[in-house]
């Protein structure tokens, strides 16, 4: 079976609207596969381990803050949405692209031969990638229309050891406002001292993961528009190795930090835009 020109990719995304200006987004959770990537994956991708697991599960309790919730429904495998369309690199050091080609291991995504092709992974842009920030653009106008500003939060998680990528193990708790220019430094002190507030997870503001696509393309401070990115080192809510089992202890704890942390930056844009 093949993409062709007339199939139409279903329901790229998952989106919940909220009543708060908070806007929750979540592009690597997604799993599908289109049946081009799936026949053509390697051995050592078919576990689709650089997966975001479970985030939409653990970011879940937002919706009783009023948080609107975007989530992918795509692995990023097919394509990955925190890249931008022209693919342009986002770090100088190692990293994937719109298109990954490689694991975050250094091992190949596709088997020699097997990768979609150009026409199909255009139809993933129009169908998948399009969408999706579609609906972030939206829904962010749409706040700023209501209350006058928009929080954007963009949630992820990795293996928190991946040596091709950062040496020994990551910080737990990961905050990037692409160094500064993605929100006013009064937000990014928020989210910092909740951080601070605790001793249980270690954390670190504009290390290895600064922000990808999402937080540099939609921080916008200057138009009342205020991006952070959080990398969740994995095992503090899951196991890191096949099936990636979801740890409900280790998540009741994470969250005890993730949920002040969002309601801090409700609480800042509420205080700051009153």
């Amino acid at each position: 079976m093949s993409l062709s020109a007339n199939h139409v990719i279903a329901n790229p995304y998952h989106f919940i609207r909220g009543t708060a200006p908070l806007l929750i987004s979540i592009p690597h959770a997604g799993t599908h596969l289109t049946p081009e990537v799936a026949s053509g994956l390697t051995d050592a991708a078919l576990p689709l381990s650089d997966t975001d697991w479970h985030i939409p599960r653990l970011y879940d309790f937002a919706r009783a803050l009023g948080a609107s919730i975007l989530v992918g429904e795509y692995s990023r495998f097919v394509i990955d949405l925190n890249r931008p369309a022209d693919d342009t690199p986002l770090y100088a050091t190692a990293t994937t692209g719109l298109f990954p080609d490689t694991l975050f291991d250094g091992r190949p995504t596709f088997k020699p031969g097997m990768e979609p092709t150009a026409a199909q992974r255009q139809q993933y842009l129009a169908q998948i990638w399009q969408p999706y920030h579609q609906t972030l653009q939206a829904e962010l106008a749409r706040m700023k229309q209501e209350f006058g500003y928009a929080l954007l939060f963009d949630a992820h998680s990795i293996a928190s050891r991946i040596p091709r990528l950062f040496e020994g193990k990551l910080p737990d708790l990961n905050l990037g406002t692409n160094d500064g220019a993605s929100c006013l430094p009064g937000l990014s002190d928020a989210v910092e001292g909740c951080c601070r507030q605790q001793t249980r997870f270690s954390h670190v503001l504009n290390g290895r993961f600064k922000g990808g696509y999402i937080t540099r393309e939609y921080g916008q401070p200057q138009a009342d528009q205020h991006a952070v990115q959080l990398e969740l080192a994995q095992m503090n809510y899951m196991e890191e190795i096949e099936p990636f089992a979801w740890s409900e202890d280790k998540a009741t704890e994470l969250q005890g930090v993730l949920k002040p942390l969002l309601a801090g930056m409700l609480a800042w844009g509420e205080a700051h835009y009153r």
